[in-house]
């Protein structure tokens, strides 16, 4: 890896506890997640054992092995304070700093919320389906609310596979170029519903006592039965106070959906802090059809729910707001409504919650995490099981995905000097093989995904050749 790692827009807090904490049913519903306690076993089952299942279900872990390593006997400023306005692409960055997963698995957390996806493909308006559309996009940087760790940059030819029977997809990445570090990930719906797909290579800058990952690459959702593609763009996420006080992470800037098909476009501005916090994790917009024409407005925030409204009713409660009219009867959001497919029980606790505009429809509201995610890195009950190993998984994975990573099992297991030394060897075992090509003038060849343009916007992209789940792993590359 050249030495070099990704400042990657998550980082994360962790205590030293250590407790198992159980999730409710409606948890379990939603990430899949069945009731199981793991204790601190690594999550690697007997070679031969059948994974666990209940009912026929898959069962997935709700803790991991081992707390989070302290991150207080190390300093930030002694790496970064020769950094500021440039780009953070050559930092080598203490492992501490981690959290035990690639980016790869970052990505994949796209999916947590895929009901969105399915509940748009049952819609029979293009309206109703931008509203879902709309807050899947949303929903996909909603579990980066807390996360201060950074993930493992991914070594070059990295994959990671994820099939999730219960929630009804099947998704694969690629970490398809290092400098610049680009990701490739493809999804499609066991039901053959949708193609969700893209490649994503953030731009990082440090600014003295923030760090700012503008993104770029286009994210892809295809729903297949009504022939529509939408295109879009994450907004910027940035993470601050990262050399004096809590780390605290914004999201900003303004995310355009576009359906292809029928011209119609949802225009989200993720609001920045702003000088009191006033705006602090907000979200604002609306759909808009292919003559500009307001359908219907969009507001909330993406750490909590999003609402939409009718435009008259939205523009009726905004004035009245201004005056400083509004009916006492007017309550914030109490979190006690559901989205349709929404099972999450109560909301985060964030500074001020969402002032509920008579007569909105509630889109999405986040789930709700394990009582134990503090001493887990803030990680959802989806993000949890992301890195397990089950009993006989390596038989059958791609030897590139990111659960065989030395490094990051050492991490998560909680064995702090062997996770150095697997990083350490990991690069080196990187650059050798760089140096090799070089020798030989041989250029690397991606396994799964080749360079070509996006057939909707037609910006370059990097598409799924297909065949990875045929499961013919004889030309991956060695590289752990």
């Amino acid at each position: 890896m050249n030495g070099e790692e990704e400042f990657f827009d998550a980082v994360t807090g962790f205590d030293s506890e250590n407790s198992a904490g159980d999730f409710s049913e409606a948890d379990q519903r939603v990430a899949g997640v069945m009731r199981v306690d793991t204790g601190r076993s690594n999550g690697i089952g007997k070679v031969g054992e059948r994974p666990p299942r209940e009912n026929g279900i898959q069962k997935h872990r709700t803790s991991l092995p081992a707390p989070m390593f302290s991150r207080s006997d190390f300093s930030v400023w002694s790496i970064l304070k020769k950094c500021i306005g440039l780009e953070l692409s050559k930092i080598t960055m203490p492992i501490a700093f981690n959290e035990p997963l690639s980016f790869l698995q970052r990505i994949t957390e796209y999916m947590e919320h895929v009901y969105l996806i399915r509940s748009a493909c049952c819609q029979p308006q293009a309206l109703e389906r931008m509203q879902c559309v709309a807050a899947f996009a949303v929903s996909a940087v909603a579990s980066q609310w807390e996360r201060t760790g950074k993930p493992f940059n991914p070594l070059l030819g990295e994959t990671y596979e994820l099939i999730r029977e219960d929630l009804g997809f099947r998704f694969i990445s690629e970490q398809v170029s290092h400098h610049p570090p680009i990701s490739a990930f493809y999804s499609e719906g066991l039901n053959q519903d949708f193609l969700f797909h893209g490649s994503i290579y953030p731009k990082l800058k440090f600014w003295g006592k923030s760090v700012e990952a503008e993104p770029q690459g286009t994210i892809t959702l295809e729903l297949l039965k009504h022939g529509e593609a939408y295109t879009w763009t994450n907004p910027t996420c940035c993470v601050h106070n990262v050399l004096v006080g809590k780390l605290w992470i914004e999201q900003y800037g303004t995310v355009e959906i576009v359906n292809h098909r029928t011209g119609d476009k949802c225009v989200l501005h993720f609001k920045p802090c702003g000088l009191f916090g006033k705006e602090l994790h907000r979200v604002e917009g609306h759909i808009q059809d292919k003559n500009k024409k307001k359908l219907f407005m969009i507001y909330g925030k993406w750490t909590e729910c999003l609402w939409g409204v009718d435009p008259a009713a939205y523009e009726s409660f905004r004035k009245r707001e201004r005056r400083g009219d509004l009916p006492s009867k007017t309550q914030p959001d109490d979190g006690s409504q559901k989205a349709e497919g929404d099972v999450a029980d109560t909301v985060p606790e964030v500074q001020e919650t969402v002032q509920v505009i008579p007569g909105s429809k509630l889109l999405w509201r986040v789930n709700t995490r394990p009582p134990n995610s503090a001493q887990m890195y803030n990680f959802t009950s989806f993000t949890v099981s992301l890195n397990e190993l089950q009993s006989g998984m390596e038989k059958t994975l791609a030897p590139t995905d990111c659960r065989l990573r030395p490094d990051i099992r050492g991490m998560e297991n909680g064995d702090m000097d062997l996770a150095s030394q697997e990083k350490e060897r990991l690069e080196e075992k990187q650059r050798e093989a760089r140096r090799e090509r070089a020798k030989q003038e041989a250029e690397w060849q991606t396994r799964w995904f080749h360079q070509g343009s996006n057939p909707h916007t037609g910006t370059p992209d990097w598409l799924y050749t297909g065949g990875y789940f045929e499961r013919n792993f004889s030309r991956c590359p060695d590289i752990y």
